[in-house]
Order: C-alpha cells, then structure tokens, then sequence
C-alpha cells in the first residue's frame, strides 16, 4: 500500500514541479496520470481512453459554453474601451491617497460583472501603476492589490458571481450561483477587510522606511492606452446586464427552467432534473445578452478588431478549459487507483465536520494543482456525491457545500505555480522575489476565512 501511495505523491508531485517549470498541463497531465497508473499496477491504455479520455471530455461538455462566453465577453469589454474606462473612472475618482482602494473596487466591479480575472490585469493595470506613482506607493505591492480585488471574494464569495468557480459546484449540488448568499458575503467582507488592512500596513511601513514607486522597472505601461475610452456608465451596462438578467434567469419568474416542458425534456435529452443545468443556461444567456451590449457600446472601434479579437478568445478559452479538463482526468484517474482510498479516507477523517473535511479537500488539491477551477473540480468529481449524501443526512442545505466549497478553490489555489499569479506578474513586469509575499498573506488570509465560516456555520445545522 506503500508504493500505491507512494505512486499518486509522484504523481502528484511531479505535476506541480513542471507546471511550476513552465510545462503545458495539457500535455504533462495525461503523462503523469500515466506513470501513477503504471506505479500501481494499473491497466494503462484503458485507463488513459476510457476513464481519463471521458471525465475530461464530459467537463467541456459541462464547461465550453461558460468558458467561450465569458472569454468573448471580456475580450469586447477589452476592445470596446468598457473595461478600462470602468478601471480609470473609478481609480481617478478615489484618487492618489485611497489608492490601494481605488485599485481593489475597480477590480472587484470588473470581476463580479463578469470579466475574466486575465482582462481585468490588463485593464487596471495601467491606471493602477499611475496612481500608485502618483501617490508614491512601492510598485511592488501592485501584484497583491490586484489580486485581493480579482482574484478573491468577487471570484468565489459574493453569490451570483458569473465566474467559473461559483459556477461548478451547481453541477455537484443542484444549486445556483446565489447559493448560500450570507455566508458569501460575510466571507466577503472578511476577506476584503482583513486584505485593506495587510495592504494599508505594508504602504506605512514603506513610507516610514523612504521607500517610493521604485526605479527601473519593466512593462511600464504608456500613456496612450488610456485615450478614446467610452462614457463610464455605458460601459457598466454591460457588466450590469449579466448580473441582472443572470439572477433574473436563474431566481426569478422568467427563469430558464420554466423555459421548456419537463417531461420533453427528460425522454428527449436525458435531463432528469432541469435545476442541474438551469445555472449554466441562465449564465450562457446573460452572456450573450451582456456580449451584444458591449459591442453595441463602440461598434467602430470593434468592428476594426472583431476577427482578431474573437480568435484570441476561442483560443484562449479553448486553453483555460482543456487545462482544467485535463486536470480533471487526472484526478478522476487516481481515484480508481488503490493507493487513493487511504487519501481520501484521511480526508474524510480530517474532520467530522463535512464542511470543514470539504474545505480541506478542495483547498489541498487546489494547492496541488495550482487551479481553484481544477482542484475543485477535481474534488467534487472524486467527493462531492459523498458530502451531498452527508448534507442530506444531517438535514443541512447543500448551498452551505457550495458555498464553501467554492470559495475553498480560491484558497490555496495561488501558490506559486498558479498560472494566474504568474501572467499577474508578467503583467506588471514584477517577481516572485518582489511581490509574491503580499499575494501568499491574501492566500493565507482568504484559507483561514474559508475554515472559520465552515466551523461557525456548522454551528447553525
């Protein structure tokens, strides 16, 4: 049993190692979910077509759409100037001295209207650079500021956000991406509290130490990317439109799962429950319907860029999604494999507590991967019928495993070979060595928040 555990560890560890190393996941994944089969004594060929090949085809089934859609609608924010003009507008209307603020809420608004976290580095980045220049504030904590705003409470805690990783758990749960709204924003204002404070503190201590801006940096962004943007408030119609029609379609009397007559449903495709998909509809139209609106905010300025910009966004989203996808395979592979019962048995065990054992799932194998969208996928494939067995037992509302769950994926998730972390970086023109402290604090402080809303609201079943 050694050497069966001993085979996913490999495994496992050598993911992380060339992920962190630059490798595709897309093709280093297949590979050591392989050599783990072979360490155990597995049937290769067969576990690589039949279990590997079909768990990550059946989540891009489940998944394209959302990818696609959002990859489009945060490409033509992009084009159209919305985006940017949402980050400068808020940015210079705080101004120099609530910088950091100013920097945190352009993100945030961008975020949870459903720009893709990528979209939103590129688009505050400039005006976060000079307002951070102007008010003298270390280039270096740039990296943290855009990540407690992006890559936080607006990306998994506050309900209805249109992001990936509030999306996934309502295949597992039957929920939507309202689930469990007050731990949510509780979460939130944790999260978002305690990272202005860590943020506020490290500013003080370089402003007493005669610490400014910095010299000799790269990437620093021209002055010209800041010219030719739309109005402000045209430009957040967009970003309103997705969330309001997304609860519209999915709470509301206009949902899509009184759109079509249940009994066709079921003998025609096979949808024994329309809840289980409603989420994902109601998403895939509020994009459509939030993707018209942005093109129709500069139609001139797109038009010239439309082509390009539509293939750079079906690549991209074609990457992000068979990243994930492939991730997925390996972990539903490795759940056959014998060494994986003592794992999951230590899980389980952790805590007697399902959603403090579900947290601690998804963050390790979020830590592992280096993906909240991948290691919560991967954890719920593997997990998520037995915390939805446990939540029916005890009488507890599966929106409480949603909600943790999904914001346990954004935890751990930004270790340093997390892809996000990295393109932040690059972005900015910054390091690890540099940056990475102010990033790894918010990790930290978003893992804690996650475990102290599980144990208190276990509280409450």
């Amino acid at each position: 049993m050694v050497i069966q555990i001993l085979a996913i560890v490999v495994a496992l560890g050598l993911l992380i190692f060339l992920a962190y190393r630059g490798y595709p996941v897309i093709i280093i994944a297949p590979l050591v979910t392989l050599l783990a089969v072979i360490l155990s004594g597995g049937h290769l060929l067969p576990s690589y077509t039949e279990t590997y090949m079909t768990y990550a085809a059946n989540y891009v089934k489940s998944f394209f759409p959302i990818f696609l859609l959002g990859a489009i609608f945060g490409k033509v924010m992009e084009m159209s100037g919305a985006a940017a003009s949402i980050a400068k507008t808020i940015v210079k209307s705080l101004g120099s001295k609530r910088a950091i603020l100013a920097v945190v809420l352009a993100c945030s608004a961008l975020t949870y209207g459903g720009v893709s976290l990528f979209v939103v580095a590129f688009a505050v980045y400039p005006f976060a650079a000079a307002i951070y220049k102007e008010a003298d504030i270390p280039k270096r904590l740039l990296p943290g500021t855009i990540a407690l705003g992006a890559f936080t409470y607006t990306m998994d805690a506050l309900p209805g956000t249109p992001q990936i990783q509030n999306i996934i758990p309502t295949n597992y749960f039957g929920t939507d991406t309202y689930a469990a709204p007050l731990i949510g924003i509780i979460g939130a204002i944790m999260v978002f509290t305690g990272g202005m404070i860590w943020l506020e503190h490290r500013r003080k201590q370089a402003l007493a130490k005669g610490e400014g801006y910095g010299e000799g940096h790269t990437n620093e962004p021209e002055s010209g990317e800041q010219q030719n943007l739309p109005n402000f408030w045209l430009s957040i119609v967009p970003l309103v439109l997705v969330v309001v029609f997304n609860f519209a379609f999915s709470r509301s009397a206009i949902s899509v799962k009184n759109w079509y007559d249940g009994t066709m449903l079921k003998e025609t495709f096979n949808i024994a429950d329309v809840s289980s998909v409603t989420s994902s509809w109601s998403l895939i139209v509020a994009l459509t319907i939030g993707i018209l609106a942005a093109m129709l905010l500069n139609v001139g300025r797109i038009k010239v860029k439309l082509a390009s910009g539509l293939t750079a966004a079906a690549m991209g989203s074609l990457l992000a999604i068979f990243n994930t996808a492939s991730e997925v395979g390996f972990g539903n592979v490795v759940k056959t494999l014998p060494g994986f019962s003592v794992i999951q048995n230590w899980v389980f065990n952790a805590s007697s507590n399902p959603l403090v054992s579900e947290a601690v799932a998804v963050n390790v194998l979020s830590g592992i991967t280096g993906s909240a969208s991948g290691g919560l996928s991967i954890a719920l494939e593997v997990m998520g019928s037995h915390y939805l067995q446990v939540a029916q037992t005890v009488g507890f509302s599966p929106e409480m495993l949603h909600r943790i769950a999904s914001m346990a994926s954004g935890g751990m998730d930004t270790l340093p070979h997390n892809g996000a972390v990295i393109t932040l970086l690059a972005i900015t023109g910054l390091t690890h060595r540099q940056s990475y402290k102010d990033i790894f604090i918010i990790t930290i402080l978003k893992t804690v928040t996650v475990f102290i809303l599980a144990f208190s609201a276990s509280l409450f079943i």
